[in-house]
């Protein structure tokens, strides 16, 4: 597979509803590391480097650097959420962890764009929202399938621009919205397909009069000379649907955070700000006999009884017997791959990016669910 080609999934899993079972596309102790620090032994000098009236002189200087040094409280970045169902409906206990973690954005999923026959027109739209979080700044987020770009002439994408923006507007005036100053954009785009994704880009900028951002993959984080820097204000590096999870080999295709790591290793390189996106969810990777699969949404190790699934390993299962499991009917054999992200894993990859990204940034988890919320505690999330 070409190093390109060879790109995170996260597009191919996030572009439909999360109600689907089958998804065709998809925070004042003083610390050192994870460790209180226990000062236990006295460090020696040498009296020949400091002499004998500097020593203490200088020991008091060392532990009071390495204890401000310690002290030092972990980053923290503001909070938002994506939402990405089609009816907006947050519950009591979605109301509470946006409204405990001080979050001001939803980055609402208003609709995708694809391509059916030949035509250009949008899908997955955002039917109905509650307005029950009273603060709350919606976002809008249009999700482009690549297959759209490709073969474009610049009066058709001056058109998908427009008309974009009429839907943006539509959907806005229906639900009782104030204009918002930003659209973000998502979209798997490729070397092939970056010239006219950046003119689309550059019009919606010019004809809204709103800042345009989008969303990074890893890929176009690590080979930006070749896939481009697209023309906005802002991107969104998506750090989840990290690789297929077709591929058995990976540990964790939501996030894996060595392919995490070695595709971000120069990012304070990358000539974009950038907010950064983590995932909540989980999944499960149902593989029949075939090796075809079909994802499961919000499964968990606890969904996996002993009497229905004997485990294999840590996340793998295989079903003891033929049986339904969350709506799809599993034959004997069928194995479960369980892939989820745990608190662990979750400050694990905050605390890489924290050293790798210098600036300032805000967190955008993906996304608004109570199943995947109260797998956390608030303190977890900050």
């Amino acid at each position: 597979m070409d190093i390109i080609q060879k790109k995170t999934f996260a597009s191919a899993y996030r572009a439909t509803d999360f109600n689907q079972d089958f998804l065709s596309k998809a925070k004042n102790s003083c610390t050192f590391g994870n460790r209180d620090l226990y000062v236990t032994t006295m460090p020696k000098f040498h009296t020949s480097l400091y002499g004998k009236k500097r020593t203490g002189r200088h020991f008091l200087l060392f532990l009071t650097g390495l204890l401000v040094m310690s002290c030092q409280e972990k980053r923290t970045h503001p909070i938002s959420f994506y939402h990405w169902k089609t009816h907006f409906s947050p519950t009591p206990t979605d109301r509470h962890y946006f409204r405990e973690l001080g979050c001001g954005k939803v980055y609402l999923r208003f609709f995708d764009v694809d391509t059916e026959q030949g035509e250009i027109q949008p899908k997955a739209i955002l039917r109905s929202m509650e307005h029950t979080l009273p603060d709350a700044r919606y976002v809008p987020v249009v999700f482009i399938t690549n297959r759209t770009l490709p073969g474009l002439s610049g009066e058709a994408i001056a058109g998908v621009a427009e008309k974009i923006l009429t839907l943006i507007g539509e959907i806005e005036e229906k639900n009782h919205l104030p204009a918002a100053t930003e659209i973000q954009i998502d979209c798997d785009w490729t070397e092939r397909t970056r010239e006219n994704y950046f003119r689309l880009l550059t019009l919606l900028q010019e004809k809204s009069g709103r800042d345009i951002t989008c969303t990074l993959r890893l890929h176009q984080i690590k080979f930006y000379k070749r896939t481009g820097v697209p023309p906005v204000c802002k991107g969104y590096l998506m750090c989840y649907a990290t690789s297929d999870p077709a591929d058995s080999s990976t540990p964790n295709s939501i996030l894996d955070l060595d392919l995490l790591k070695d595709y971000t290793a120069r990012i304070q390189h990358y000539p974009l700000d950038m907010d950064v996106a983590l995932p909540l969810y989980s999944w499960a990777v149902v593989t029949n006999h075939l090796g075809k699969i079909r994802l499961i949404n919000g499964i968990t190790r606890e969904d996996m009884d002993a009497e229905r699934f004997r485990q294999v390993s840590d996340h793998l299962y295989e079903a003891r017997d033929d049986l339904f499991f969350h709506g799809l009917y599993i034959n004997k054999g069928f194995s479960v791959r369980v892939e989820e992200i745990s608190p662990g894993l979750l400050q694990e990859a905050r605390s890489y990016l924290d050293s790798q990204i210098k600036k300032d940034y805000a967190i955008v988890y993906y996304h608004l669910h109570e199943p995947f919320l109260t797998r956390f505690t608030l303190e977890q999330l900050r």
